[in-house]
């Protein structure tokens, strides 16, 4: 074999190995970018208020105003988890900038444990940007033992900006709207049966 077709072979194998290595790098960025996105949207939602995304605060008011706004609460499960899942409150009237909280009440009344992990959104969604919340249970993996019940608390507030944003300076009232999901992993079995109120009393607050 000449000198020349050596060359030239040594040249179209090194520019194979670069489009192959080219390829790979496309596809980890692509898969990369696929995990991140979630994440990603979660973090946008969370700093715009973006499609109703309460926000998450670690200090209380410092105002209050004398306005009031209602607060109502919704509480929902998909997925085919076998919770109940409902507010203890279903409103609550309080003056915009005041601190309050509320709570959410899940049990399993099935015979074996159960994990689930709820999302939120707040309407009309332009007011998510202006609902803090201190504490919450959202995105967090819960687990029930069967016949476990558990108490859930939300605090909050209402931002006093919300009055100086001329679309939303005469709202009245807010809905808080929880979505309880099963975990991947523990996604519940069909021939599971309700547990007899006899058997099992358990119940638990959930903590933050």
């Amino acid at each position: 074999m000449s000198a020349d077709k050596q060359a030239e072979q040594a040249r179209r194998s090194r520019a194979n190995r670069t489009v192959a290595l080219g390829c790979l790098a496309f596809f980890g960025a692509m898969l990369g970018a696929a995990y991140a996105s979630v994440p990603l949207y979660e973090m946008f939602c969370r700093v715009t208020g973006y499609g109703g995304t309460t926000q998450r605060v670690t200090q209380y008011s410092d105002t209050v105003l004398d306005r009031t706004i209602n607060v109502r609460f919704d509480a929902n499960i998909s997925g085919g988890l076998p919770w109940a899942f409902k507010p203890v409150q279903r409103e609550v009237s309080l003056r915009i900038g005041e601190t309050a909280q509320v709570s959410y009440e899940a049990s399993n009344p099935f015979q074996t444990p159960t994990a689930g992990k709820a999302t939120f959104n707040v309407t009309p969604e332009l007011a998510g940007a202006y609902f803090n919340k201190i504490e919450c249970f959202c995105f967090t993996d819960t687990t029930l033992q069967p016949g476990e019940s558990m108490d859930m608390p939300v605090v909050f507030f209402v931002d006093p900006a919300i009055v100086d944003d001329p679309d939303l300076k005469n709202i009245r009232t807010i809905t808080l709207s929880y979505t309880f999901f099963p975990l991947p992993e523990n996604k519940p079995l069909a021939a599971s049966s309700p547990v007899n109120a006899e058997e099992s009393t358990t119940s638990k607050t959930f903590g933050g």
